[in-house]
């Protein structure tokens, strides 16, 4: 019998890392941030130098590791329902989060019960203990990452159950034993191959679609592009931020590597202004020709500092922290006491990450902009990708 659904809170707030990793943090001393340590090290030769001897050492246990999932020596479980996974090959900036949650609203327009699967990362607690987010009373972001937490203020709704462990079969487990799932979204496991999958989705962000091609920690690729034959389909992101040659130049290396591979498009598209101190919505061209500072911590900043000048906010300061930065009173007060009352523009993924006591922190106006995911290649396939069936505009095969 699976483990049960988890109790929820009892964890102390530890505190947060100092510092950003933009320009112009206001009257502190970054703190040695993983990405900051790396940027450092690149600027020198010797730098380099031990980067690409540590991308060899994690490209031989990648290799290992698949070895032994090939072999079978390192067992792949399978769960009792279709499993989609929806990750990437690079670190952040692909929109994993909202291609789940346009995955999990769109199946369940159709009637399919969905669950959820994901690690968690960035919570507190690294362990295989289980959490779910259902009831948003019982557990705090920091229990649960500020992703899945993202994930369940949009969802709830559709009462999509997110089932949260570094174990994600005993969670798929889970999740089929108390919530019947027709079909499990596996959030960002395409490197988890402890889990059979029925389905792979793999994102790409058209902004740096192969990590600069250097393996992690001298690149952002988490594998070689060689795993993309092992994906069912791939997503291309942000595709109105380059050029259609760069483009096409990105869609041909993909089929180069995998010449079967259906490949859709899509962009991150602006929906709206929360106004957080009211919860009142805000329309688009609320900070046009306006000054406006924003911060973020983002696997890719630019994406979201692109679409506040796209919509014509004059973006006087930017701040960037390390993705999954979880932020400090000291850090927002900062902010606010140089914004020299511009309205302060972040992303709902940041606004999960606030500390208590935020609305006294922040004075003057504070924003999220929301945004939502839209196909604009190949979004009349995406349902029977999804769920493995024909469209309905699809004729099936009849038996003879």
């Amino acid at each position: 019998m699976p483990p049960g659904p988890p109790r929820g809170g009892g964890l102390r707030r530890r505190r947060a890392p100092v510092g950003g990793n933009g320009a112009g943090w206001p009257g502190r001393r970054a703190g040695m941030t993983p990405r900051l340590l790396r940027d450092r090290l690149r600027a020198g030769f010797a730098g380099r130098l031990l980067l690409w001897a540590a991308s060899i050492g994690y490209s031989a246990v990648i290799l290992a590791r698949h070895l032994l999932y090939l072999s079978r020596l390192l067992p792949t479980k399978h769960l009792p329902v279709r499993v989609v996974c929806i990750g990437n090959i690079t670190t952040g900036g692909t929109g994993k989060t909202t291609a789940v949650m346009l995955a999990a609203a769109t199946l369940c327009r159709k009637g399919i019960k969905v669950a959820v699967l994901s690690r968690g990362y960035g919570r507190r607690k690294k362990s295989k203990e289980i959490q779910v987010l259902l009831d948003p009373k019982e557990i705090t972001w920091q229990e649960t990452g500020d992703e899945p937490w993202m994930m369940h203020q949009t969802l709830k709704k559709l009462a999509v159950p997110i089932v949260i462990s570094s174990d994600r079969f005993a969670a798929g487990q889970t999740a089929v034993a108390y919530y019947a799932p027709d079909l499990i979204l596996l959030d960002d496991g395409f490197q988890h191959l402890r889990l059979h999958r029925d389905f792979d989705v793999v994102l790409i962000s058209a902004l740096d679609p192969f990590g600069g091609d250097k393996l992690l920690p001298a690149g952002n690729l988490r594998e070689p592009p060689a795993a993309l034959r092992r994906a069912d389909l791939a997503i291309l992101t942000h595709t109105d931020q380059v050029t259609p040659a760069a483009l096409q130049e990105t869609r041909e290396r993909i089929l180069a590597l995998n010449p079967g591979l259906r490949v859709f498009e899509a962009v991150h598209a602006p929906d709206f202004f929360l106004d957080l101190k009211t919860e009142e919505h805000r329309p688009l061209g609320h900070l046009k020709d306006k000054p406006a500072s924003s911060f973020c911590a983002l696997g890719d900043p630019r994406p979201f500092e692109a679409q506040l000048r796209g919509l014509g906010a004059k973006l006087a300061q930017s701040w960037r922290f390390q993705d999954h930065h979880p932020y400090t009173e000291e850090e927002l007060r900062s902010i606010d006491n140089v914004r020299n009352g511009a309205s302060l523009v972040t992303t709902m993924k940041d606004f999960v990450r606030f500390p208590p006591g935020w609305r006294e922190l922040l004075t003057g106006e504070v924003l999220a902009l929301t945004v939502k995911m839209e196909l604009v290649k190949g979004a009349e396939e995406w349902e029977s990708a999804l769920t493995g069936m024909p469209a309905a505009s699809e004729p099936s095969e009849t038996p003879q």
